[in-house]
């Protein structure tokens, strides 16, 4: 007999799929500095009508401060990771040397698809 109730709930297949969904990647950026970046990109595109030299001279700048944002954050990104696993004692458990390489993985794949 067709149970509606059963029909419309989600299947174990469905509930295991979901509950295996990798966390979304955490932003490179702090939310203050990605804001203000996107701001002065704002402004560019709201000015160019008026302004077309002024509005790119403002994007690039935007642009330039992304990519010096984006660097420095690496770089400590980098500096963490490397002292999380550098330093440790060579009996240090192969499960935390596996989260390390995995983050390192993780990081390099996002910066590849950019």
């Amino acid at each position: 007999m067709y149970d509606q109730t059963r029909a419309q709930q989600p299947s174990d297949q469905d509930r295991r799929r979901t509950e295996h969904r990798p966390a979304p990647p955490e932003a490179m950026l702090p939310s203050a500095e990605r804001d203000a970046v996107l701001d002065r990109l704002r402004t560019a595109i709201n000015t160019f009508p008026d302004a077309p030299h002024d509005a790119l001279a403002e994007a690039e700048g935007a642009f330039d401060d992304a990519v010096n944002h984006l660097a420095n954050a690496l770089a400590e990104r980098r500096r963490a990771l490397h002292e999380s696993w550098q330093d440790q004692d060579p009996e240090t458990h192969a499960e935390e040397l596996r989260l390390a390489l995995r983050q390192y993985r993780e990081i390099t794949q996002r910066l590849i698809r950019l």
